[in-house]
């Protein structure tokens, strides 16, 4: 039977206790409503170094693995879907760095990552893709000599409008074939010439989650901006989604967790008849059940 070591629940309990004090309804309900970012927790979770936990310690994290992160990600779902989704993903795309950053890079970036001091996207969605189809990308980089120019569109790209970096995937072979095997991750800094981020509102849930639309016209980088190897950023990008996937997973337990608390607090309430609603065995039997599935996850 597999069971957390004493460090990691210890990890688990610090998130739990974090969340108690910081994540109070009221807030959660009214930055929801103002689809704004949680961006004070997020500072103040960086510096109990809660959002970057598995990034190495000379980068300001602390070294631990990508459990002990989905162990943090799940108690913060857990107290708040919209809070704990936003907060947890404050780093987003920031991995592509730590994975295939150069050293420059990752100390000019990780560190106030790490710190909470950067908020970071990755914009790999485009209008009309049907979805991330990285396989057939419109956003074009042209090379002439040492530098690039950038020219796309992107969106429902997450924290873009409060980024300070973006990852951006564009295409840099036009004649590869097929087209994935010629796609290029660029790091652009929020300020560059050309780069414009408009928000997006009026999603239908978990709006502290703030996503935006990305435009570029001739945005000028260089080699420099470069994350990994060229013509790789498909396969970058694909490693990046897997391990992604477990974290949104993650999330999921977190949420579905939370949510089963507060239907079984509730039926443990709500009198009808004379009995609560989690002694009537229509209704207490399902919640039970679903409370196993959920540890079992």
């Amino acid at each position: 039977m597999f069971e957390l070591s004493t460090e990691q629940i210890k990890i688990k309990n610090e998130a739990r206790e974090f969340c108690k004090k910081e994540f109070r309804p009221e807030i959660a309900l009214e930055l929801d409503r103002k689809e704004e970012y949680p961006l004070e927790i997020y500072k103040k979770a960086a510096k109990l170094g809660l959002t970057c936990i598995s990034f190495p310690r000379e980068y300001g994290g602390r070294g631990y693995g990508f459990l002990e992160t989905c162990l943090v990600v799940e108690e913060m779902c857990r107290a708040d879907s919209t809070l704990g989704a936003a907060i947890s993903t404050g780093n987003y795309g920031s991995d592509l760095i730590l994975a295939y950053g150069t050293e420059e890079q990752k100390e000019k970036y990780l560190p106030p990552i790490c710190r909470g001091d950067y908020i970071s996207a990755a914009a790999f969605t485009e209008p009309n893709s049907g979805g991330s189809d990285l396989t057939r990308l419109k956003t074009r980089a042209e090379r002439h000599a040492d530098t690039w120019l950038i020219n796309g569109d992107k969106t429902f790209i997450l924290n873009a409008p409060l980024a300070d970096f973006i990852m951006i995937l564009a295409q840099t072979d036009p004649e590869a074939n097929p087209p994935y095997k010629g796609e290029t991750l660029f790091v652009v800094e929020k300020g560059t010439p050309g780069l414009d981020v408009r928000k997006q509102s009026g999603k239908m849930g978990i709006r502290c989650c703030v996503t935006g639309d990305v435009t570029l016209r001739n945005v000028k980088v260089t080699n420099w901006n470069i994350i990994g190897e060229l013509n790789r950023g498909f396969y970058h990008s694909l490693s990046f989604f897997n391990k992604y996937r477990v974290f949104v997973a993650a999330q999921a337990v977190g949420m579905a967790q939370g949510a089963w608390e507060i239907a079984f607090t509730h039926a443990g309430k709500k009198e009808v008849s004379g009995q609560s609603l989690l002694e009537q065995q229509s209704i207490g039997c399902p919640p039970c059940g679903d409370g196993r599935k959920n540890r079992g996850c």
